[in-house]
């Protein structure tokens, strides 16, 4: 089963971070959250990969092409122009890096890369976000509901500290960051069957909206329940928090 990893956004709201480099190529613990990413699918077994390019998609050309340069020790003779690589460690991956558009949205980015699924289920996620969903798991689920798409619902934890008070003032309790408000939402990591691509209509399809609207409407989607560790990269306070999280090894993401 192929893993198809939207990474085309522009990640203004990341954009100390982002004026040079596209997102999912933002670095925690020195490598790119997309390599992350990559890592938690290829822990179960998932090697195949399509990244849906945009905004400076060649950035993340040029890592992958020279992926030995950026993690192995070279020894570059200029006079014979060879490159000899040491204590190389390669990882067993496939990727597809695929121009979708520097505009396009995100189903329409999906529908680009039609013809690299064919009529095959596929996986799909952001080129942002980390967690330790249980991949084997959320297949098996998928595959016993019989519907077109599966989404991994979360419960996001609150972005502020929660105080609670008497009514003279004096404060009771203080929670650094409490659960949020009950509400599950989009953490992303889907399973889907190629029968969505027909419910995207072209580059300006936002995947969120109409298509998702459409497939809950049409009773094809079901959610896959995530309590689990889950965090999105949408703000420099975010790339911090992973990088501190990795750093103190505490990274709960991090299976492999």
């Amino acid at each position: 089963m192929k893993v198809v990893i939207l990474a085309g956004g522009l990640g203004t709201r990341l954009s100390e971070e982002t004026v040079l480099k596209p997102k999912p190529m933002v670095e925690i613990g020195g490598m790119p959250i997309l390599w992350h990413i990559m890592k938690i699918y290829s822990t179960y077994g998932y090697n195949n990969f399509i990244v849906c390019l945009g905004y400076k998609g060649y950035v993340i050309k040029e890592y992958f092409a020279n992926y030995f340069l950026h993690q192995s020790d070279v020894t570059i003779d200029l006079k014979n122009n060879t490159t000899t690589v040491h204590n190389n460690h390669a990882e067993p991956w496939t990727i597809s890096l695929v121009d979708t558009g520097i505009d396009t949205m995100t189903g329409g980015r999906i529908k680009r890369i039609r013809p690299y699924i064919g009529n095959e289920t596929f996986m799909l996620t952001y080129g942002d976000g980390v967690s330790n969903v249980a991949i084997d798991k959320l297949v098996e689920f998928h595959r016993n509901n019989k519907k077109y798409c599966t989404v991994t619902a979360v419960q996001p934890s609150g972005r502020f500290g929660a105080l609670t008070f008497e009514d003279d003032g004096l404060v009771s309790s203080f929670e650094e960051k409490p659960s949020g408000d009950g509400a599950w939402i989009n953490g992303g990591f889907f399973v889907c069957e190629p029968q969505v691509f027909d419910y995207i209509d072209g580059d300006s399809t936002i995947w969120e909206r109409a298509a998702m609207e459409n497939l809950a409407k049409d009773r094809q989607m079901t959610a896959f329940k995530h309590t689990g560790f889950w965090r999105p990269m949408d703000t420099l306070r975010d790339r911090n928090e992973l990088e501190d999280a990795w750093v103190q090894n505490k990274a709960k993401w991090k299976i492999w």
